[in-house]
Formats: C-alpha cells, structure tokens, sequence
C-alpha cells in the first residue's frame, strides 16, 4: 500500500520520534540487506524503509507544505513491492576511488543481469531504474533501482515455503546467494502480501 500525507508525520512530531524510528529501521533492513558477492549489497525495500526514507528528505528539506509532500511521495513511492514483486536498491560498491572508477566502466549493464529466483521456475531478472537512466556511454551507477515481477505462480510457490535465490550473471561480476536464510526468505515474503 503507497504512502499517503496522512501516514507521515510532521516534522516538530518527527524530530520527537526521529530516534526510535531510526533504530526500528535499522533493525528492521537488517534482513532485508543481502550481499551478492564482495561488491554488491541489494536492499530490498518496503513501505517502512521508504516512510523512513521520505520522512528523512522531509526534514533535510524542510518541507512542509503539502506540494513539496506531494513531490516526495510520488519520488519514493514506486519503491514499495506491489504484491506481485520484490523492489530493491542495488549498491555496487568499491571503497577506492581509482578502482571503482575503473570498475564502474567493466560493470557496465550490471543491472541488467541481477536475477531472483523461486525454486522451482525460472530466474526472473531485474527492470531496472524505471525512473531514470543511471548508466553513460562511459560507465555503470553505483547505485540503481530494482523490480523483480514475479508470476502468481512464483508468489504461491514463495508463499508456501519455496527457496529463493538471488544473482548477478555478469561478465565481469558473477555471484549468487544459493538459498537465503529463513529470515530473510520470510522478509521478502511479506512484501507479497
């Protein structure tokens, strides 16, 4: 369900629960965040981590008037799952600047090749930032935005207790989580509800 002006606070209430939202949400993307490989963190997002997200930009801004809600709203909501998908941030992420430069350039399409998969059907792979193009003629983000859209049958399987693997079959980067732990199986899960 999208977030609505009604499901945020103001920002003199958010700075009073500010602190414990926080921590909520920490808690809360711990088993949502999984690395794929040495330099790939997926952070899968729901409706608490994009309320959290739009309540942080609120208060940076300072925006208060209901225009400038409106226009955060409508940036952040098409991060919360549907029902039939999984949406993520995808983090490519190379601490030297010299060597994520370069990496940056060999990755290029990356977003392309990041795949979930149910057992038992076919890898689905990523629509990736629908919002923006986040690639040049030079190089890949390091950051991009992820939709994996499952069939009904996909969802059943995953309802009732199916394995889920996640992967990037890249050229220059191939890793995959084979089984992810139930904890972070049955976090996804939900976003299917």
């Amino acid at each position: 369900m999208k977030l609505q002006p009604a499901d945020l606070f103001s920002l003199e209430q958010y700075s009073k629960t500010r602190k414990d939202l926080r921590a909520r949400v920490i808690a809360h993307k711990k088993v949502r965040t999984i690395p794929v490989g040495p330099h790939t963190t997926w952070c899968f997002e729901d409706r608490l981590t994009v309320q959290y997200q739009v309540q942080e930009m609120l208060r940076v801004e300072r925006i208060f008037e209901a225009e400038g809600i409106e226009e955060e709203l409508a940036a952040y909501n098409p991060l919360i799952p549907d029902g039939s998908n999984w949406k993520a941030t995808l983090l490519i992420e190379f601490p030297d600047a010299e060597e994520r430069r370069r990496e940056l350039a060999r990755l290029k399409g990356i977003e392309d090749h990041c795949w979930a998969q149910v057992a038992g059907h076919a890898r689905v792979y990523a629509i990736a930032d629908e919002d923006l193009e986040r690639e040049n003629d030079h190089k890949t983000s390091s950051v991009h935005f992820l939709r994996f859209e499952l069939t009904p049958a996909m969802v059943a399987s995953a309802r009732s207790g199916a394995a889920v693997s996640l992967g990037v079959d890249h050229e220059h980067y191939t890793h995959a989580v084979d089984l992810l732990g139930t904890a972070q199986r049955d976090a996804l899960v939900k976003d299917l509800d």
